[in-house]
């Protein structure tokens, strides 16, 4: 086992070391890796200018440390189960041996197609194995895939295909979602009149819906593959060459490619991985979470099969055909780690213990949450009924931009404590400064979460735009990585996240820029203007609540709300769709025209009781009409 920590005093030795000596801490559990030439240096930053290295020139190929690393010790152990939507329908199970044949066979298959080192891969799959031997065999020839959450609309798709010039996509002609049957490759054509440099699709048979061909752009995946061997020699990649560009919502309008490269992006899902899971060698693992995501990068495919380990993907939702699906699964296959959304747990303890008593759930060992801090309620129900009171909750605090889990407990070794995320891991430093960037030392803090050192896995850019990333990240507090979160740091020394403090909602685990949805609303042709801002939400933590000014010549107030919402659905996709709107007349702006998202946070928070001088607004009248017209 690479470099596990097996009890709590190991984990502060490993953490003062990591803190003392980062080069040796570091190069250590790297060294554990096949590297094809070992790194001249280990890390060189400059937060300033938001430019990190890691593991410098080092030569390597990540897939050899998944696949032929693997091949002779265990290569016919279990790497990936895949669990479909239903479950009438047969699992299927690739053993790292198979895993590897089918990588190369699909390397070979993009080779053929004429993509190189470098080249842009989308990659807009439904969860079915194919996903992840796309991302492994884009992985392998070096081009860089970027997985699109196949729930975006085809406006999104094309957003993010034109801003990384991407060459090709891998696609399905339709996908499974509880009871339904989506098309997929029909949002692909979609988002193509739209886009300029796709010169292949490649289409996975998964619905057997109707698709219409486009004859020399437009391929079936099964016919390509038959055409190839699986014979492949790997890519030769720098440490920092790009491994993946993945999408995420920011506070302005346009999505951010976040980039990571390679050497550093191994070194640490790994490690993280092996740690807050402390993964066994026969341990079957499951996270719930889609490839769209970058809990499906780090935690379904690049951690858990760095490690070796046997992981689980699901294809479906945690309702169909049952509230009982989850502990279904994780009976079937003995699950002994289980790592999901604090959204869909609450989801499920809505139905009651009723689906939940069928099911033994003895073989749970741990039990993970991602995505938003885990209300104090939730976690007691998942801890006494899922976990029977055994098994530790690690309640994971990381971003698309960290690429790895920052703030957790160590499953079993860090003593938990509701709400908390409690400890960063070794190699982690965060610091918690106030507004004006002054680090506030000692416990019983409350602040701003900021990371001072740099850590292998971190962001190296925004594709194409490295004054974004700069901007963002870099430039709120100097030297200083800024999360956009505020956190308190208890008596303890445990660290608690409070979420966002800028304009970015977090909806069940996913981040949405509040402007990018304001420009989707604002796209209906009667919607002159629009603010959004994010409430407390019993499923989803926070929903999405839409101020819009309408012009309401010929419609009614509630068709033209559903008409807004099916706008969003459309430009962004479902995930984004307001759960409140409020046709308004004005809002609430100060004088020099800048909407006080503060007062309409409040509104929908239904927490009028102190909204601060509202006098020196613009139009201070109108907030009382917000009020009215909210209740």
């Amino acid at each position: 086992m690479l470099s596990k920590v097996e009890n709590l005093s190991e984990y502060f030795l490993a953490y003062e070391k990591s803190v003392a000596n980062t080069d040796t801490f570091w190069e250590r559990i790297a060294n554990q890796f096949y590297w094809r030439k070992k790194w001249d240096k280990v890390v060189e930053s400059d937060f300033e200018e938001a430019k990190v290295e890691w593991f410098i020139n080092g030569k390597l190929n990540i897939t050899e440390n998944i696949l032929e690393r693997h091949l002779f010790t265990i290569g016919d152990k279990p790497a990936i189960i895949w669990e479909p939507n239903d479950p009438k329908e047969a699992n299927v199970t690739l053993t790292y041996r198979q895993l590897h044949e089918k990588v190369c066979q699909f390397a070979n298959v993009l080779l053929k197609n004429q993509v190189k080192k470098g080249d842009r891969v989308i990659i807009y799959m439904p969860m079915i194995p194919e996903a992840a031997i796309a991302m492994l065999a884009c992985a392998r020839i070096g081009s860089v895939h970027s997985v699109v959450f196949a729930g975006f609309s085809s406006t999104a798709l094309a957003d993010r295909i034109n801003n990384c010039e991407a060459k090709i996509v891998l696609t399905s002609d339709g996908n499974f979602r509880g009871s339904k049957s989506i098309g997929v490759k029909s949002v692909v054509d979609e988002a193509l009149e739209k886009t300029k440099t796709i010169e292949k699709v490649i289409v996975v048979e998964r619905t057997k819906t109707p698709v219409t061909m486009k004859a020399g752009r437009d391929l079936w995946w099964h016919d390509e593959v038959a055409k190839v061997d699986s014979i492949n020699k790997a890519e030769e990649m720098d440490s920092e060459d790009m491994l993946f560009i993945l999408y995420t919502s920011g506070s302005t309008g346009q999505p951010k490619g976040v980039v990571h490269t390679t050497g550093g992006y191994m070194v640490y899902t790994q490690y993280s991985f092996q740690n807050v899971f402390q993964y066994n060698t026969d341990d079957v693992y499951w996270c719930t979470a889609d490839v769209g995501w970058i809990t499906g990068h780090s935690y379904i495919v690049y951690g858990p099969l760095l490690t070796g380990a046997t992981t689980i993907m699901f294809e479906g939702v945690p309702t169909y055909p049952t509230p009982g699906r989850f502990w279904e699964i994780v009976d079937k296959y003995k699950v002994n780690q289980f790592y999901t959304a604090p959204t869909a747990i609450r989801a499920l303890q809505a139905f009651g213990l009723d689906p939940v008593t069928p099911y033994k759930l003895d073989s749970l060992k741990v039990l993970g949450t991602v995505g938003e801090p885990i209300n104090e309620e939730a976690w007691h129900w998942y801890h006494d009924h899922i976990g029977k009171g055994k098994c530790p909750i690690v309640d994971t605090w990381w971003q698309t931009e960290t690429g790895g889990i920052m703030i957790s407990p160590l499953a079993g070794l860090t003593p938990t404590k509701p709400g908390y995320a409690t400890l960063p891991l070794p190699g982690i430093r965060p610091v918690i400064v106030d507004a004006d960037g002054k680090i506030l030392k000692g416990n019983g803090v409350k602040g701003n979460l900021c990371i001072s050192h740099p850590w292998p896995s971190m962001i190296r850019t925004t594709y194409g735009d490295h004054e974004r990333c700069k901007s963002t990240y870099f430039s709120t507090y100097k030297g200083m990585y800024f999360t956009g979160d505020g956190v308190k740091r208890d008596e303890d020394g445990y660290y608690r996240i409070l979420g966002r403090v800028d304009d970015v909602i977090n909806v069940s685990g996913h981040r949405m820029g509040t402007a990018e949805v304001e420009n989707a609303i604002n796209e209906h042709p009667k919607v002159i203007e629009s603010a959004v801002v994010g409430y407390p939400h019993d499923i989803k933590g926070q929903g999405i609540y839409a101020y819009v000014i309408c012009d309401m010549e010929g419609r009614t107030e509630e068709n033209l709300k559903e008409e807004i919402r099916a706008t969003v659905n459309k430009i962004i996709g479902p995930i984004a769709k307001p759960d409140k709107v409020q046709i308004v007349s004005g809002l609430p702006k100060t004088r020099s025209g800048k909407i006080m998202r503060r007062i309409l946070r409040k509104v929908a928070e239904n927490d009028t009781s102190n909204l601060g001088d509202t006098s020196t607004l613009l139009n201070p009248e109108v907030v009382d009409e917000i009020i009215k017209g909210a209740q």
